[in-house]
């Protein structure tokens, strides 16, 4: 397994991120709060987890939802995948969104999310006027069935 050294800055009252298990991708990163932070149904929260890291350039850091959280509760990421990019060196926090039908309290020092680590490439783009011809074409969603 290919590894890649994170500096890292703990600057909460929790562990620091480790994996689970041997064939984990991913290391829980916990709430960095004092008191429980609701959060009501459809609504989106800014959770904070006192950690800075620094990666080499050509990696993120992916911020990724828990399962059990969402399966259980509706709790997830708003954006998807949040990415922390190589340069950035603020704190990393969370944006959640409750997807539930009942309001939530996220607890002090709870797993809010997952953390990646993945190597990435940088694209270089050429404008052109007219793009090469596939059998897909322009089909969009649902194009290739259901």
């Amino acid at each position: 397994m290919e590894k890649c050294n994170i500096k890292i800055i703990n600057k909460s009252n929790f562990p620091l991120p480790k994996y689970q298990t041997e064939g984990s991708a991913g290391v829980d990163i916990y709430a960095n709060i004092i008191e429980p932070l609701h959060i009501e149904r459809g609504k989106i929260i800014l959770v904070p987890t006192g950690l800075f890291v620094s990666m080499p350039f050509g990696y993120e850091a992916q911020i990724r939802a828990r399962s059990g959280l969402t399966l259980q509760h509706g709790i997830t990421i708003a954006n998807g995948i949040g990415t922390i990019d190589s340069d950035f060196r603020g704190e990393i926090q969370v944006i959640l969104i409750n997807l539930g039908s009942h309001d939530y309290k996220v607890a002090p020092g709870e797993r809010i999310a997952q953390m990646v680590i993945k190597k990435y490439i940088c694209a270089s783009f050429e404008e052109v006027e007219v793009l090469d011809e596939t059998q897909r074409g322009q089909g969009g969603f649902g194009h290739s069935g259901s």
